[in-house]
């Protein structure tokens, strides 16, 4: 271990809540599966909200915010409609349960939903939504501390810069432009609760014992460098090597992400990708790696069954006709190309 690489287990201190974002709409069923209040009522059962002048409708009244407050901790609430896989080939919607307050705010012509909760019940939701809830106790324990890593640090992150609104960062001179595009800063809540920050989908998820063990045993606990929160990252695939930080999120280099070989040797078959005729032979041959599985065993412990619909995810292939392409640049970079005659990799990352 680096020796400016540790843990730290924040101790007395209060546990903060996160805000996440659940989903948006212009308008949303859910149901208080317990007693809730809001405008000092008592609440249960089934409910709907929408938009009304910009303001949000409730059982006939308007409001610029609306909040329902759990009477005990268990308390839970089911919001319909809410989109998992934003972007990804197995997109769909789902009811899901959560427990911790409800909020609505107006986001722009839609209503936001946002959970709130402490942020150790948030992370049992999170690493059973990102990998199994039946995957070994040291993984789970593993992905604990990364997660908690990543959230406080995005916490932060919002703290000290709470009205930024995008963090994707650009330069631009007359024959180039360049654009990282990493986590927006949302600045209605914390963190969202798709693939896009991280996986999160309340107790909707199958829980196990080796959940509620991970994060017991590693409650408070987070990586830090320099005495500062390390914004970790994690992957279901790595394709064989690891990227460094600044050759994908943002030009700023951070020493513990760095690139290395996916083996328990990792200076074994270790080209140098940033060379393009490296990267073109590595990307088209397969390369053993502890993500080069298709053991159904091996994956059925460590993925949830929506994951383990993709069965080339260590080595795919995709084709997007002239017109997608078009659409997929364009909406990106928010320019109009028309026709893309070819695509030529300028820089390479490790």
């Amino acid at each position: 271990m680096d020796k400016t690489f540790s843990t730290l287990i924040v101790a007395g201190h209060q546990e903060p809540d996160v805000t996440v974002g659940i989903v948006s709409a212009t308008q949303m069923h859910f149901i208080l599966n317990d007693e809730y209040v809001t405008d000092c009522k008592a609440v249960t059962g089934e409910q709907d909200v929408s938009c009304s002048g910009g303001k949000i409708l409730w059982h006939g009244e308007t409001y610029d915010q609306l909040a329902f407050i759990p009477r005990k901790q268990t308390a839970s609430f089911s919001l319909d409609d809410v989109m998992i896989g934003v972007g990804f080939h197995w997109e769909r919607t789902e009811t899901q349960v959560f427990q911790g307050a409800l909020k609505f705010v107006m986001n722009g012509d839609k209503l936001c939903a946002i959970n709130k909760l402490p942020v150790e019940d948030y992370l049992k939701s999170v690493i059973s939504s990102e990998m199994s809830a039946t995957s070994s106790l040291e993984l789970l324990k593993a992905h604990a501390v990364i997660s908690r890593s990543w959230l406080l640090a995005q916490m932060e992150k919002r703290q000290l810069n709470p009205q930024k609104s995008s963090s994707v960062e650009h330069s631009e001179t007359p024959g180039e432009l360049i654009r990282w595009y990493d986590r927006d800063d949302h600045t209605l809540f914390d963190v969202c609760a798709d693939d896009h920050c991280q996986r999160y989908e309340g107790i909707t998820r199958e829980t196990s014992p080796n959940v509620t063990e991970a994060i017991r045993l590693t409650r408070g606990m987070i990586l830090v460098d320099d005495g500062k929160i390390c914004d970790a990252r994690f992957s279901k695939c790595c394709g064989g090597v690891t990227e460094e930080f600044q050759y994908c999120w943002e030009d700023t280099p951070k020493p513990y992400l760095t690139a290395v070989r996916d083996t328990a040797d990792e200076y074994s078959d270790f080209p140098d990708l940033s060379v393009e005729v490296e990267a073109d032979k590595w990307i088209r041959s397969q390369p053993p790696a502890f993500c080069n599985t298709h053991d159904p065993k091996i994956l059925g412990q460590v993925l949830n069954d929506y994951d383990q619909e993709t069965k080339d995810f260590y080595r795919w292939k995709v084709e997007y006709t002239q017109q997608q392409l078009q659409e997929l640049i364009s909406g990106k970079l928010k320019m109009d190309f028309g026709d893309i005659k070819d695509l030529q990799p300028v820089q390479r990352g490790k």
